[in-house]
Protein backbone atom coordinates (compact mmCIF):
# COMPACT_ATOMS: atom_id res chain seq x y z
CA UNK A 1 0.00 0.00 0.00
CA UNK A 2 2.98 2.80 0.69
CA UNK A 3 4.88 1.83 -2.60
CA UNK A 4 1.32 2.28 -4.52
CA UNK A 5 0.71 5.68 -2.72
CA UNK A 6 4.48 7.10 -3.26
CA UNK A 7 4.40 5.63 -6.95
CA UNK A 8 1.18 7.43 -7.49
CA UNK A 9 2.52 10.81 -5.86
CA UNK A 10 5.77 10.90 -7.94
CA UNK A 11 3.57 10.18 -11.33
CA UNK A 12 1.51 13.48 -10.03
CA UNK A 13 4.50 15.04 -9.09
CA UNK A 14 6.06 14.41 -12.28
CA UNK A 15 2.62 14.85 -14.20
CA UNK A 16 1.44 17.86 -12.69
CA UNK A 17 -2.25 17.22 -12.39
CA UNK A 18 -4.16 14.01 -11.46
CA UNK A 19 -5.34 12.01 -15.07
CA UNK A 20 -9.22 11.35 -16.12
CA UNK A 21 -8.45 7.33 -15.56
CA UNK A 22 -5.74 5.59 -14.47
CA UNK A 23 -5.50 1.34 -15.86
CA UNK A 24 -3.82 -0.94 -13.41
CA UNK A 25 -3.32 -4.89 -13.29
CA UNK A 26 -6.06 -5.44 -10.30
CA UNK A 27 -3.54 -5.60 -7.12
CA UNK A 28 -5.67 -4.84 -4.23
CA UNK A 29 -4.32 -2.31 -2.72
CA UNK A 30 -4.28 0.05 -6.06
CA UNK A 31 -8.05 1.92 -5.50
CA UNK A 32 -7.15 2.62 -2.26
CA UNK A 33 -4.18 4.27 -3.09
CA UNK A 34 -5.71 5.69 -6.52
CA UNK A 35 -8.54 7.28 -4.27
CA UNK A 36 -6.17 8.61 -1.46
CA UNK A 37 -3.55 10.06 -3.77
CA UNK A 38 -5.54 11.08 -6.93
CA UNK A 39 -9.41 12.02 -5.30
CA UNK A 40 -12.59 10.38 -6.27
CA UNK A 41 -12.54 11.99 -9.71
CA UNK A 42 -10.11 9.78 -11.19
CA UNK A 43 -11.83 6.60 -12.74
CA UNK A 44 -9.71 3.64 -11.69
CA UNK A 45 -10.02 0.72 -14.15
CA UNK A 46 -8.76 -3.08 -13.50
CA UNK A 47 -7.88 -4.64 -16.57
CA UNK A 48 -3.92 -5.34 -17.58
CA UNK A 49 -4.38 -5.87 -21.42
CA UNK A 50 -5.65 -1.86 -21.51
CA UNK A 51 -2.71 -0.57 -20.21
CA UNK A 52 -0.31 -2.45 -23.19
CA UNK A 53 -1.22 -0.61 -26.42
CA UNK A 54 2.02 -0.94 -27.71
CA UNK A 55 2.31 -4.79 -26.83
CA UNK A 56 -1.25 -5.07 -28.15
CA UNK A 57 0.12 -3.71 -31.45
CA UNK A 58 2.83 -5.83 -32.04
CA UNK A 59 1.18 -9.22 -31.21
CA UNK A 60 0.94 -10.13 -34.60
CA UNK A 61 4.57 -10.11 -35.04
CA UNK A 62 5.52 -11.89 -31.76
CA UNK A 63 3.78 -14.05 -32.57
CA UNK A 64 5.63 -14.89 -36.14
CA UNK A 65 8.92 -15.04 -34.91
CA UNK A 66 8.35 -16.77 -31.60
CA UNK A 67 8.56 -19.74 -33.33
CA UNK A 68 11.53 -19.06 -34.68
CA UNK A 69 13.33 -18.45 -31.15
CA UNK A 70 14.45 -14.63 -31.72
CA UNK A 71 16.64 -13.22 -33.93
CA UNK A 72 20.41 -13.83 -34.31
CA UNK A 73 21.12 -9.99 -34.12
CA UNK A 74 19.58 -6.21 -34.21
CA UNK A 75 19.82 -5.80 -38.27
CA UNK A 76 18.47 -9.17 -39.07
CA UNK A 77 15.44 -8.09 -36.22
CA UNK A 78 15.14 -5.16 -38.33
CA UNK A 79 15.02 -6.31 -41.48
CA UNK A 80 12.27 -8.92 -40.90
CA UNK A 81 10.32 -6.12 -38.64
CA UNK A 82 10.20 -3.95 -41.57
CA UNK A 83 9.12 -6.69 -44.14
CA UNK A 84 7.01 -8.34 -42.21
CA UNK A 85 4.56 -4.99 -41.18
CA UNK A 86 4.60 -3.78 -45.21
CA UNK A 87 3.63 -7.30 -45.73
CA UNK A 88 0.79 -7.36 -43.61
CA UNK A 89 -0.52 -4.31 -44.43
CA UNK A 90 -0.87 -5.35 -48.20
CA UNK A 91 -2.39 -8.49 -47.49
CA UNK A 92 -4.66 -7.66 -44.70
CA UNK A 93 -8.49 -7.05 -46.00
CA UNK A 94 -9.32 -2.94 -46.08
CA UNK A 95 -13.42 -2.48 -45.96
CA UNK A 96 -15.11 0.70 -45.32
CA UNK A 97 -15.82 1.05 -41.20
CA UNK A 98 -18.93 -1.12 -40.35
CA UNK A 99 -18.92 -2.99 -43.14
CA UNK A 100 -19.11 -6.48 -43.46
CA UNK A 101 -17.13 -8.76 -46.15
CA UNK A 102 -18.11 -12.33 -46.85
CA UNK A 103 -15.43 -14.27 -46.23
CA UNK A 104 -15.61 -16.04 -49.90
CA UNK A 105 -14.42 -12.12 -51.22
CA UNK A 106 -12.15 -11.44 -48.70
CA UNK A 107 -10.38 -14.75 -49.92
CA UNK A 108 -10.33 -13.88 -53.23
CA UNK A 109 -9.07 -10.50 -52.58
CA UNK A 110 -6.19 -12.11 -50.46
CA UNK A 111 -5.56 -14.54 -53.31
CA UNK A 112 -5.63 -11.29 -56.11
CA UNK A 113 -2.77 -9.84 -53.55
CA UNK A 114 -1.04 -12.69 -53.06
CA UNK A 115 -1.00 -13.52 -57.14
CA UNK A 116 0.39 -9.97 -57.61
CA UNK A 117 2.59 -10.19 -55.12
CA UNK A 118 4.17 -13.72 -56.20
CA UNK A 119 4.31 -12.10 -60.07
CA UNK A 120 6.11 -8.79 -58.31
CA UNK A 121 8.42 -11.32 -56.14
CA UNK A 122 9.24 -13.32 -59.48
CA UNK A 123 10.20 -9.37 -61.56
CA UNK A 124 12.27 -8.67 -58.56
CA UNK A 125 14.47 -11.94 -58.81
Amino acid sequence: MDAAKQFFQQALAVVGRAPESVTTDGHRSYPRAVRETMGNEVTHRTNKYLNHRIEQDHRGMKQRYSPMRGFGNVASAARFCRAFDELRQYLRPRHMEKETLPLMQQRQLFCERLLALRELMGAVS
